[in-house]
């Protein structure tokens, strides 16, 4: 076969030699192999396929190329080429074959299929039901048709079912392989056959894919002979594009109605798709009817307990599946697993119930349970103890709880609490029957336990509390009986500490660090200062004071606090005398500051003064005087009736001018830490606000008074209080206008001075009637007076 092939490519070769219309062999009677090289992959295949075209055989293909001038070189490289340019191909044409072969073998969905459309009324009524009542019980396998994660969708690739059942629209894949190779893509028409080629018709409606493969291949044997009877020709059918199909839901469901689902669409699709059973529907019994006949009896409980899918059968067009109501349903509740309402079976024991729950909790009781039972006129509780579980007969409305072990109560439970080294819960048994025995128990007493009293709580028969008390000592050293214990004894053992005030001493005044520390025995103020960080710069330690607490006062005593004075050095050394002298509880020790110690204290000046920045406070007599003479004096361009002065933020209203003229004035005050000193520059500039038309600011004008401005500001608006203007200048200091008899004295502008009117105050209160009154009141008047001068 080999030589076969290389003998047609040499043939092949020479006919393109011969036959060639290009220009790029034909330039020249010398071609040579850089010719061949040039030409393209869609060259050499139309020199391939002329080359088939010729009846010349491979002799006079060959003479006739040499007789044109071409080498035998030439001829080999062509060779070459066509063998490069058909391996490509071949590889491209089993790369087109395999995708060809994955479309071909690809299987859609045939039509448009019906979507789950649950009314989102309903969820949102059932919303608002959750958030007004308590949470009430679920029927148990609801949440499976509420999930959408869990759709059972048919998986389209998959292998086909062997039950599957062909129908109209289906198709067939029939792909033949062997001696003979072909695909056909058959599609079952209305009448359910299949037609290939000029053969008759095969009727594949209703068969099984091994069953339709066996009538076609028997008619395909009259076109293959041998088919798949060892003649070396085979055919393999699969299922290609599938059908949908309509299938009924009745009965209680959440959406009854009709449905298109996928041919390979099982029963618990079709049942999500409607939103499952409602409120009413069983979950035990749902039927699946096929031409008047129940196929299968669905029980779901299969499928939620376990996981078996053998009700979850394949459906077929025209399928109903009846949801019919429910018969016996209980509400189970408590301390199980999965409280529920279940449904259960006529034969079904409460044991079976609980098994459905997943049984009991860790908490459970289970020596009974209680159930409500409704009668024709009241409810009957039911006592069921656990022996009769698995033979109680269950009836339609039975509510059954499972109560909780009583958490607060022990059967034979002591406890052990204080000052022990393991103190907790201890079984009362043979060996822990007594005080001892079970302070022995515990690993005994810790080194602070105060020994002389313990406490036992006890509960008396009729559950009122009892206290017992113990002497430790007493009974450790067997002078007095040992106590016996009873159930739900709770011993209590306190620590020396514990019935003791927390005590602690208190370290106030010049030390790094204020506050109370904890007392300890033999503490000395030098500890204590030491605790406290050391002292402060300013310390000293002649004055130090403690007060401490009199715990017997006489009646004669006036003071209840006794004040004891030490001496301490920087290092913390005590004279000998004082050093004996130990602190007690709640003593408070008191570090004085030196008299004649003082901080560094600072003042800032600003503005136009000829050294301006921080200057430190001298002494404590030191004045604003004094600190302008230290800044170098104003500069020329300082306007000192403007300068402001400030103390902790507020401006204080100061002459400085008159100061500086006269150094004994009052306003020459002691300064203080922070205090701030401003000198401006001279402004030029007046301000004028309130209640006047033209709010502004205008130049400074020599001559001007108050009421010059104020006519350049437009002059009053209709509120303005006219008589209560006032000017507040650079430096602080307000003047207002005043009156004297009919006469208003205008206080003087100066530069930098702002100009302000008041607003008259709005009486809200004031009647929109007040103007008729006094008119009608005003006309009342005159008609008097004008009676009185007529008489």
């Amino acid at each position: 076969m080999y030589l076969m092939k290389v003998t047609e490519r040499i043939w092949l070769l020479s006919i393109c030699l011969l036959f060639t219309g290009f220009s790029l062999l034909a330039q020249s009677q010398k071609s040579t192999s850089t010719s061949v090289n040039q030409l393209s992959d869609d060259q050499v295949l139309e020199f391939y396929k002329k080359a088939q075209a010729s009846g010349l055989s491979e002799m006079q293909i060959e003479q006739a190329a040499l007789e044109r001038g071409y080498t035998l070189s030439d001829i080999a490289r062509m060779r070459q080429r066509i063998s490069e340019v058909q391996n490509k191909k071949s590889l491209t044409d089993k790369r087109d074959l395999s995708d060809s072969t994955n479309k071909v073998n690809g299987r859609k969905q045939l039509g448009d299929l019906s979507k789950r459309e649950i009314l989102k009324k309903k969820k949102e009524d059932e919303d608002t039901l959750k958030q007004v009542k308590p949470k009430k019980l679920e029927i148990f396998g609801s949440k499976l048709f509420q999930s959408t994660d869990l759709t059972f969708e048919p998986n389209l690739r998959i292998a086909t079912p062997k039950n599957y059942q062909l129908g109209p629209d289906d198709e067939l894949v029939i792909d033949i392989f062997g001696n003979a190779s072909d695909s056909y893509r058959l599609k079952v028409s209305p009448e359910g056959t299949v037609k290939v080629l000029n053969l008759a018709p095969v009727y594949v409606s209703g068969l099984t894919i091994e069953e339709a493969k066996e009538r076609l291949v028997s008619r395909l044997r009259q076109a293959y002979s041998g088919l798949n009877s060892g003649g070396g020709t085979y055919a393999v059918v699969n299922l290609g594009n599938i059908r949908s199909i309509r299938v009924s839901i009745i009965g209680e469901v959440v959406k009854p109605g009709s449905y298109t689902v996928s041919s390979l669409a099982t029963a618990f699709n079709a049942l999500y798709l409607c939103g499952g059973p409602d409120s009413m529907g069983t979950y035990r019994n749902i039927r699946v009817l096929r031409n008047n006949k129940v196929v299968r009896t669905i029980d779901l409980y299969q499928f939620l307990l376990t996981g078996e899918q053998a009700d979850n059968i394949l459906l077929q067009d025209q399928d109903i599946i009846q949801v019919p109501f429910f018969t016996n349903r209980i509400e189970l509740d408590g301390e199980i697993k999965r409280p529920a309402i279940y449904e259960i079976k006529e034969n079904e024991s409460l044991e079976q119930l609980l098994q459905f729950s997943g049984g009991f909790t860790s908490m459970a009781y289970r020596a009974y349970v209680t159930g409500r039972r409704p009668t024709d006129r009241e409810i009957e509780v039911l006592n069921i103890p656990q022996s009769d579980l698995k033979n109680f007969k269950l009836q339609n409305g039975d509510r059954i709880e499972v109560g909780k072990i009583l958490l607060d109560r022990y059967q034979n439970r002591v406890q052990i609490q204080g000052a022990v080294f393991r103190p907790g819960d201890y079984a009362l048994t043979p060996e822990t029957k007594t005080f001892g025995q079970l302070l022995k128990k515990a690993d005994g007493l810790k080194e602070n336990a105060f020994k002389n009293r313990a406490v036992i709580f006890r509960e008396k028969e009729n559950g009122e509390p009892q206290v017992v008390s113990v002497d430790i000592n007493k009974v450790l050293k067997g002078e007095i009986p040992d106590i016996e214990l009873q159930r739900q004894d709770s011993i209590v053992i306190k620590t020396i500490k514990e019935l003791r005030e927390e005590a602690f001493v208190t370290l106030l005044g010049e030390a790094n660090s204020e506050g109370d520390a904890p007392y300890a025995e033999g503490m000395t103020v030098a500890d204590l200062v030491l605790i406290g960080g050391g002292f402060t710069e300013g310390a000293i330690g002649s004055r130090i004071e403690i007060a401490r607490r009199v715990k017997e006062l006489s009646s004669d005593r006036v003071y209840k606090v006794e004040i004891i004075r030490l001496d301490i050095d920087p290092k913390l050394n005590l004279s000998p005398e004082d050093s004996k002298f130990k602190l007690q509880p709640f003593d408070i020790v008191y570090i004085r500051k030196a008299p004649n110690y003082e901080e560094q204290r600072s003042v800032h000046v600003m503005g136009e003064v000829n050294y301006p920045g921080t200057y430190a406070i001298v002494n404590t007599d030191e004045k604003i005087s004094n600190l302008l003479e230290r800044t170098g004096g104003i500069k020329a361009t300082g306007y000192l009736p403007g300068a402001l002065f400030q103390r902790k933020g507020a401006r204080i209203g100061i002459d400085i001018a008159q100061i500086m003229n006269n150094p004994s004035v009052e306003g020459n005050i002691t300064l203080e830490d922070g205090d701030t000193l401003i000198v401006p520059k001279r402004s030029e500039i007046v301000s004028i606000g309130g209640a006047v038309l033209n709010p502004s600011s205008i130049n400074f004008t020599k001559g001007y008074d108050f009421r010059d401005y104020l006519s350049q500001a437009g002059g009053y608006q209709e509120l303005a209080q006219r008589g209560r203007g006032f000017i507040t200048y650079a430096n602080g200091f307000t003047q207002r206008t005043r009156r004297f008899l009919f006469f208003r004295i205008y206080p003087k502008v100066e530069p930098g001075s702002t100009i302000y009117v008041p607003f008259q105050p709005v009486d809200n209160k004031k009647s929109d009637i007040t103007a008729p009154v006094i008119l009608s009141f005003t006309s009342t008047l005159i008609i008097a007076l004008a009676t009185i001068l007529r008489n």
